[in-house]
């Protein structure tokens, strides 16, 4: 596997997000592993390991969130009901609505999960949740195609996916993707694990199995043609 970039990513000098930096050990794609780890064997998370998008936002309450992307909010819920939510599309028949999602606040973030989603890729909707902040975000779909995005107050600094069209593209792209790659340990054969090592790279926050199981998210379903 190999990855094509969209555009050209212009990172922050040595990548120090203002407030925070890096402690301890930089997060690798092994760090990951226990996510897609289960991919294969069926549990109440299968679903969810086949099929997401992840989003991090700074600075936003959930209800931002849904104000951001004109979605209409639905009642909390956890991780299996908004798994199975996400699923089943339960909540947005006969809505007029396309993309639904929960949100938890984990620090100064706000922690978007989508089942089976890819809002949190869409450079339109994430322009929006980006405005005056920084937003990042990775998706996969059943059929493998991945996505990562990083937008900093509307504006693209690095959008990533898979590409098997061009072979030497991973050690041809941007300087500075080279090395956060680097610094995370990117592997193109584990890319779903190092975009999750990015995210955390690039925000801080590490998503962990207590942190997606323990958490309440507000709901909400946002229109495609916002």
């Amino acid at each position: 596997m190999s990855l094509t970039q969209r555009g050209r990513a212009h990172l922050w000098p040595r990548f120090v997000i203002p407030g925070w930096q890096h402690v301890g050990m930089i997060a690798t794609a092994a760090d990951y592993a226990w996510f897609t780890f289960g991919r294969f064997i069926y549990d109440e998370y299968t679903d969810l390991r086949e099929a997401y998008c992840f989003t991090l936002v700074r600075g936003l309450t959930p209800g931002q969130v849904l104000a951001r992307t004109g979605a209409e909010g639905l009642p909390p819920m956890g991780l299996k009901e908004l798994i199975k939510a996400g699923v089943s599309d339960l909540g947005r028949s006969g809505s007029g609505h396309s993309h639904f999602f929960g949100i938890a606040p984990i620090g100064d973030w706000a922690f978007i999960v989508e089942p089976n989603g890819f809002m949190g890729v869409l450079p339109s909707i994430a322009g929006r949740l980006s405005a005056g902040t920084r937003l990042v975000s990775h998706f996969r779909n059943v059929n493998g195609q991945e996505d990562f995005l990083w937008m900093e107050d509307g504006q693209e600094r690095l959008a990533l996916e898979p590409s098997c069209s061009d072979i030497d593209s991973f050690t041809k792209l941007d300087e500075e993707f080279t090395e956060i790659a680097r610094q995370v340990e990117f592997d193109a054969a584990h890319s779903s694990e190092s975009f999750f090592a990015m995210a955390e790279y690039l925000t801080g926050v590490k998503v962990t199995p207590e942190l997606l199981e323990q958490s309440v998210y507000l709901c909400g379903v946002a229109p495609s043609s916002q």
